[in-house]
């Protein structure tokens, strides 16, 4: 597959793979949904590699270099009307069968968040073995103030990795953490400068590479467990939860004030 949404590549025994969608801050669309099941399916098959890394790229504009992780979902495209709501569910159950992949996948993932992560893109980050973050890179959850909900398995992901009350922080309020806080609650593992963050990344990734690949696997295996088991049933009511919001005046109204850059009005309807 030629890819138009991502950059791949490999570095020693980890394959690279870079949201590449910088003209819309690497906002997600199905194709980018697709070319990353692709290239999973390529690292999977070839048996040199040992380890993942997501990552973003920089938008170059005006002559100022931005670093961007993924800003979500493309909601220019949502708020389009082109889509029957059924065709927003199969979009919906692509990203989260997306994102169920990155989480069972047998080889370590590391999310490389080298600036903005928002709403979708959060959600792949997490479900990650491993974030890094650039210090001055952020992270939210904003759907609630979208008229939308959280998906990609975060409502358990965020509860495992950072107790119930921390985790109702940061999606009831929808408020933008750093690197450095995200380090410091347990959501990253590392929070480092940006210049730095790839070669840290990739040092890690190095040692993590130089384990036997089935025992790694293994352990990825039991040690998620717990949360694998659950992992359909959270996707299929995040799912449920999501579409059920998208039937409503406030998804439309979320939708349209983000577009035209403006505070939402909710009538709960």
């Amino acid at each position: 597959m030629d890819y138009t949404t991502l950059l791949y590549g490999v570095s020693g025994q980890t394959a690279v793979i870079t949201l590449n969608r910088p003209e819309r801050m690497n906002a997600v669309i199905e194709a980018m949904y697709r070319e990353i099941s692709d290239a999973l399916s390529r690292i999977e098959a070839d048996k040199t590699l040992r380890c993942v890394i997501l990552t973003g790229t920089v938008r170059e504009k005006d002559g100022k270099r931005r670093q961007i992780f993924c800003a979500g979902a493309d909601l220019k495209e949502h708020g389009a009307g082109t889509r029957t709501l059924e065709q927003k569910e199969a979009y919906l159950r692509l990203a989260h069968d997306t994102c169920q992949r990155i989480f069972e996948f047998p080889l370590p993932t590391l999310a490389v968040v080298n600036g903005a992560a928002r709403g979708a893109g959060a959600e792949m980050a997490l479900c990650c073995d491993f974030m890094f973050m650039a210090d001055d890179a952020t992270l939210a959850f904003p759907e609630t103030g979208l008229g939308t909900c959280i998906g990609g398995g975060s409502s358990s992901h965020l509860v495992r990795l950072l107790g119930l009350t921390r985790a109702k922080d940061l999606v009831y309020t929808g408020r933008i953490i750093d690197g450095v806080e995200a380090s410091a609650m347990g959501l990253s593992y590392r929070s480092v400068p940006v210049a730095s963050l790839m070669d840290e990344a990739l040092a890690f990734a190095g040692r993590l590479a130089a384990k036997a690949p089935r025992s790694m696997a293994h352990v990825k295996r039991l040690l998620q467990q717990p949360a694998r088991q659950g992992i359909a049933e959270v996707l299929e009511s995040e799912t449920r939860a999501i579409v059920d919001c998208m039937k409503t005046d406030d998804w439309h109204e979320g939708v349209r004030a983000f577009a035209e850059n403006r505070r939402p009005v909710y009538k709960g309807t």
